[in-house]
């Protein structure tokens, strides 16, 4: 995580017109600047940049921001990602947490490993522009695909020799390591320990990801070797930088046309990746086959929630279009599928067909995903087992929409489809979202439970090492806490022993109230519910995220798990950010365990108190914001009480035992207001 001070460098560094003048050409306008908005097509400019405010602004669409949300905006970065790009951009090191030594090795081996890749990304690409043979054959298969050579340059297209070494021993000689060279999956050792590099005699696709870095590649036997050859492809293994369900290829030279469209389509190989980009549709992707993944997803719902998944017209192409789609609208993707003509491919048709032209047949002939499943399954079913496995199959893609009114819309087309009572489709339908819901709660119970026998094992830990400091020997043997000499209680072992062995019952409930503070910050971090008045009398309205950290804050409270507080402090830190979205941005997150917890947070229904209803209107959730910080807060002085007591029952200092009443006395008071505001006698 990127310490406040350097943050504050980076922003202080930054100077909006040098910062927006790398992509947009600015001219003065007083004591503005101005120049075409990049994020929307325009042929008269009203994007204007002000230097004083240090701001830019579209007039026309509205997107803009400081400098760090315009670069997150532009090239569809994170917060963290963009801070580094400007802190590159100005030269500022950017010092971050402490790491372990564990830790700094993994960086420092993940950094070598794509400086591998990086390198031999130019390798190859020399060899396809320079060498005899990359000239004769790589470049000649390109050829023969008709790519043009600025499109075989934005997507860094190569060429392997055919020798079976001669990468491997040109890295060698250039001083990378066997070992990073293996750990790419550039090379692999044979039985022998031989180093034989792995794509040989391929022409090279490199996978470049969202951020441009080159993390693998896919390499493919030329057209004279392919016969009788079952893998024509081969692609990087899996590595500590990358994993094929992670990646998706050409989303680098996608991801700002994907924004500016405010779509993606989908394709399955990398010519028609190429081909679709030269034909002049550049918002396109490919998942090389493979079944979309929840990380794919989710990397593509950071820049748009519509999708057009394109696939041949044959059966093969109609199968294709239903895997995966099942996670896309319970991500709440909005999908279309086009089908292309008999014997045509994405590649194909791209390469016979201008850019105007193709967006015309997608726009005619594009269908609605449930509309084209109703067609793909019911097509000619007549048996009524079938009929109703397959209108079963159709109500469970339609449950895993999560707006109610596309939901319901869905459902009066199937009964217009199907003939089957809205009635029935709607109970079919609720029974799966259960079913979903049950599994959700399975999912979130199961990441209570590995928390919460990971603070066991830290309290098993203390309690040994009480009981070790507390023992007469000093060398962990138990202690009854009486003193020989004066038959006292020993205050300090034996209180520390009964808070550590009592602290169960009260943690569990500490946690859960936690989660839920936490949860709120997930699902509704960014609404602006809360007027405050500050220090200075003004009145300000707070995000629920701020408002939650500004009281915790207050009070002096850091939540017991690191992860908790991490969540809560980065989504108050950026609700001030143009178009923040928690749970976008949390679900995102570069920390996969920040992620992976954000997003079963924001999946399960709100955990409200029973007095409240389970509405998601702004009343209620300005009501159980207030009602959860009040529980907690009565909790810890619940705990605080418990503590006192447990103090003045061993204390025989006259004085101190008065302090600790008075201070019970206090706390007493705190707990009945708290009780009261909670509705608790």
């Amino acid at each position: 995580m990127i310490d406040r001070q350097t943050i504050e460098r980076i922003k202080d560094a930054a100077n909006i017109v040098d910062v927006v003048s790398e992509f947009v050409t600015l001219r003065k306008s007083g004591a503005n600047y101005k120049g075409l908005c990049p994020f929307h097509n325009e042929k008269t400019p009203s994007f204007i940049v002000s230097p004083s405010k240090g701001i830019c602004r579209c007039f026309s669409c509205g997107k803009g921001g400081d400098s760090v949300g315009f670069i997150m905006e532009h090239e569809q970065l994170t917060y963290p990602e963009a801070l580094r790009w400007l802190a590159n951009k100005y030269h500022i090191e950017i010092k971050e947490k402490e790491m372990t030594d564990e830790e700094r090795a993994q960086m420092s081996r993940r950094e070598s490993l794509f400086i591998v890749n990086d390198w031999a990304k130019s390798y190859f690409e020399d060899i396809l522009h320079n060498d005899v043979d990359g000239i004769a054959v790589g470049m000649q298969y390109f050829r023969s695909r008709g790519f043009r050579d600025d499109i075989i340059r934005k997507f860094a297209l190569g060429y392997a020799l055919p020798q079976r070494d001669a990468m491997a021993s040109t890295a060698l000689k250039k001083g990378y390591q066997a070992d990073f060279l293996t750990g790419t999956g550039l090379c692999y050792r044979r039985d022998d320990g031989t180093l034989m590099d792995r794509f040989a005699g391929r022409v090279i696709f490199p996978w470049i990801n969202v951020s441009g870095r080159v993390c693998a590649f896919g390499g493919r036997l030329l057209d004279s070797r392919t016969k009788g050859v079952q893998q024509k492809y081969v692609n990087s293994p899996d590595s500590d930088i990358y994993h094929k369900d992670h990646e998706l290829y050409g989303i680098f030279q996608a991801k700002k046309a994907i924004v500016k469209e405010d779509r993606v389509y989908m394709v399955e190989g990398y010519t028609d990746v190429i081909s679709m980009h030269q034909c002049g549709l550049e918002n396109v992707v490919a998942n090389s086959g493979t079944a979309l993944s929840m990380h794919q997803i989710r990397l593509l719902h950071r820049f748009t929630s519509n999708i057009t998944l394109i696939y041949d017209g044959d059966d093969a192409g109609k199968h294709a279009a239903i895997r995966g789609t099942d996670m896309l609208l319970s991500e709440g993707m909005n999908i279309k599928v086009l089908l292309l003509p008999q014997d045509e491919d994405p590649d194909s048709f791209a390469r016979s067909h201008s850019a105007e032209e193709f967006r015309e047949y997608i726009e005619k002939h594009q269908t609605d995903f449930v509309e084209f499943k109703i067609a793909l399954l019911l097509d000619g079913v007549t048996d009524p087992i079938k009929r109703s496995e397959a209108i079963s199959d159709i109500v469970r893609s339609i449950s895993m929409i999560p707006d109610h009114i596309i939901r319901a819309t869905y459902l009066s087309e199937c009964k217009l489809r199907t003939g089957v009572s809205e009635d029935v489709l709607n109970r079919t339908m609720n029974r799966f979202i259960k079913q979903s819901q049950d599994e959700k709660e399975k999912e979130f119970r199961r990441q209570q439970e590995y928390a919460q026998r990971e603070e066991d094992a830290v309290r098993a830990e203390l309690q040994q090492n009480v009981a070790s400091q507390t023992s007469p020997s000093g060398n962990g043997s138990s202690s009854a806490g009486v003193s020989p000499s004066t038959g006292n209680t020993s205050a300090s072992g034996s209180a520390a022993r009964e808070i550590l062995e009592s602290g169960n019952t009260a943690s569990n409930s500490m946690q859960k109230l936690e989660a839920s503070l936490v949860q709120m910050v997930v699902k509704y971090g960014e609404r602006p519910e809360f007027d405050v008045e500050g220090e200075d009398g003004k009145m300000y309205r707070l995000t629920v995220a701020q408002y939650i950290a500004v009281n915790l804050d207050t009070d002096d409270i850091r939540l017991s798990m690191p992860i908790y507080q991490q969540i809560i402090n980065e989504a108050c830190e950026h609700s001030s950010d143009e178009g923040f979205v928690a749970a976008r941005y949390l679900t995102s997150h570069p920390d996969p365990e920040v992620s992976r917890l954000a997003d079963s947070m924001n999946k399960l229904d709100p955990i409200l108190s029973t007095s409240l209803n389970k509405r998601e209107d702004n009343l209620t959730i300005k009501l159980q914001v207030d009602h959860t910080l009040n529980e907690y807060r009565l909790q810890i002085i619940d705990n605080e009480l418990q503590s006192l007591l447990r103090q003045s029952t061993v204390e025989n200092d006259r004085e101190k035992l008065e302090e600790l009443l008075r201070e019970i006395q206090e706390k007493r008071k705190f707990q009945k207001d708290f009780a009261r505001q909670v509705g608790r006698d």
